[in-house]
């Protein structure tokens, strides 16, 4: 008895009368079928809204949520808060702008065709103030710091702006002037002299700090009375780079016609590189390594070093002769020597503390390096001596703007010791600098 009712079984068990895989298998029909007619609403309302939309100036523009910013020539200007969204203007005089909640795969394609339209009237089009090359401006100033776009797009913008013509702002101008004013003051401290550095006083080397130099008489001798060069003496100013960026840019003669020329590093200028460098010269600084390594301190071989200076004419030499206790003593020589060919060339030293004083400036600005570049030194001090300052040779990376790769030097392609430098950070705030209206950097053609 027992046995027969374990073995009994309800004969309905099998089946699934609007049990859980009945009611599972309704619950999904009914919620494909809710977004089939989701997806049919949606398109109707999407197409209606379509033929409401209109053009405007003939383009789909683009914007960002939020106010939507009007200029005084018409053209429009997305306020940069949210997420991008596309939108079309109804021609209907009583019509709103509607806003749909999609990429606006429009304003990319325009985005492209920008660059493109832009790079074909490369040279100068577009006045510095006009609504165009204010926002190609601002598109360099959004990049904050060097990290925060890859290089590439870095170069895009470049290029853009360079359809517009360069305009000095004086008023950035005149601020930044007076910031260096304020901690280097070139006019007074950029060389060491007689006025700075009196007889009998003790100069502490740059970088040595625990070195310090007693101003002998003898060395006293070697000074000049006063600075050379005083504040905003000169109206235009160029600084010449040794960057591979201005071979094949015939810039040779808009360079030599600047009022007053600084170099780095006695480059080569005559012959094959004058067309693209120019040939006039009224300062060139010289890397005591220079004359250690090609000259052998000048021990023996001082005509030869003689005859590379008078390729630059008059020009005026500057050495940092205080920058560690090793350049003092070659430095020097090169003063000695000129002496004995009784050249009137004037022969200057930095001031240590200018120097340490720049280093300082431009590490707030971003510029972290063991050592700044010549070229930027002579930059700082050009800003304080010159009205205007056109830059010529800078550059930093093994490819120009328009992605083709350069050689380092317009000369050679020897690399500098890395980890030196701080080169591209340099460039990236010349480039900013050049974008507030503060110098202009040069990094195409000539015309």
């Amino acid at each position: 008895m027992l046995r027969r009712r374990m073995a009994y079984s309800d004969p309905s068990s099998g089946k699934d009368i609007l049990g859980s895989r009945s009611l599972c298998f309704i619950f999904i029909c009914a919620f494909g079928l809710v977004t089939l007619l989701q997806q049919i609403l949606y398109g109707k309302n999407y197409i209606k809204s379509a033929q409401q939309f209109s053009r405007v100036k003939g383009d789909e523009t683009g914007n960002w949520t939020g106010p939507v910013n009007f200029f005084d020539d018409g053209s429009l200007k997305p306020a940069r808060n949210g997420r991008k969204r596309c939108y079309r203007q109804n021609n209907q005089p009583d019509s709103q702008i509607s806003v749909i909640i999609t990429p606006c795969l429009a304003d990319i394609k325009k985005k492209k065709l920008r660059s493109q339209r832009y790079l074909e009237n490369y040279g100068g089009a577009f006045e510095f103030n006009s609504t165009t090359c204010r926002e190609l401006r601002q598109e360099i100033m959004d990049v904050k710091v060097l990290t925060m776009v890859k290089t590439s797009e870095l170069f895009e913008r470049w290029r853009n702006l360079q359809v517009c013509k360069w305009e000095q702002n004086k008023e950035e101008t005149s601020n930044f002037r007076m910031s260096l004013s304020r901690c280097c003051n070139a006019p007074s401290f950029l060389f060491t002299t007689k006025r700075n550095t009196p007889a009998g006083s003790k100069l502490r080397y740059e970088v040595d700090t625990s070195g310090i130099l007693p101003i002998t008489s003898e060395i006293f001798k070697m000074f000049p009375d006063d600075m050379p060069y005083s504040k905003s003496q000169f109206k235009k100013c160029a600084v010449i780079g040794n960057g591979g960026i201005i071979k094949n840019t015939k810039c040779g003669k808009e360079i030599d016609s600047a009022d007053f020329v600084l170099r780095c590093n006695v480059p080569p200028i005559k012959e094959k590189y004058s067309a693209d460098v120019g040939t006039k010269t009224d300062l060139v600084t010289i890397n005591p390594s220079i004359i250690t390594e090609r000259f052998q301190k000048l021990e023996k071989w001082r005509r030869p070093f003689y005859e590379v200076l008078q390729n630059y004419e008059n020009s005026s030499v500057v050495l940092p002769a205080f920058y560690n206790t090793r350049n003092t003593d070659v430095s020097f020589r090169v003063k000695y020597m000129l002496d004995d060919f009784d050249s009137q060339r004037g022969v200057f030293f930095f001031h240590p503390q200018y120097l340490l004083n720049v280093q300082r400036f431009w590490a707030v600005q971003g510029v972290r390096a063991k050592r700044l570049s010549s070229g930027l030194m002579l930059v700082t001090a050009a800003l304080e001596l010159c009205e205007e300052v056109h830059l010529y040779g800078f550059w930093a990376f093994p490819m120009n703007p328009a992605g083709i790769f350069i050689t380092h030097h317009y000369y050679d392609n020897v690399k500098p010791r890395p980890g030196f430098h701080a080169m591209p950070h340099e460039i990236f705030n010349f480039i900013h600098m050049h974008t507030r209206g503060i110098i202009n950097v040069h990094t195409g053609r000539c015309s």
